[in-house]
């Protein structure tokens, strides 16, 4: 079940990212976009695409919001119900001490995880 919607909402997100390329630039920065003819003959005016593409934007916002939901409850219901704070160590409280390091592999307990430069020779 997750993965058909997980699915689906990646077509989703595809289509979406798709639909808003297709949209002309409000600003026509560059000078691109949207400067197509609007004849008569043609099935949609320059005005009636430009309403088509946002209505498609927004019916596809609405569709990915509610795959991103619907994933959302699948995985917190669906998966063990424990989170990832549940297993954090607790807080230390002022008393107690630190709990070491671990070692670095082939050093002592106690020292530095960075290995160690040779001391140079003394003049």
């Amino acid at each position: 079940m997750q993965t058909v919607i997980l699915v689906i909402h990646l077509l989703i997100a595809l289509a979406l990212i798709g639909v808003v390329l297709l949209q002309r630039s409000e600003g026509g920065a560059l000078g691109i976009g949207g400067s197509g003819g609007g004849g008569s003959g043609n099935l949609f005016s320059a005005r009636g695409v430009g309403n088509a593409l946002t209505r498609t934007t927004a019916w596809l916002a609405v569709a990915f919001f509610a795959t991103s939901i619907t994933l959302t409850v699948l995985a917190t219901r669906g998966g063990s119900g424990s989170s990832i704070f549940d297993t954090a160590p607790a807080p230390q409280s002022e008393g107690q001490p630190a709990p070491a390091a671990p070692a670095a592999p082939g050093q002592g307990t106690g020292g530095s995880v960075l290995p160690q430069l040779p001391q140079a020779p003394a003049q």
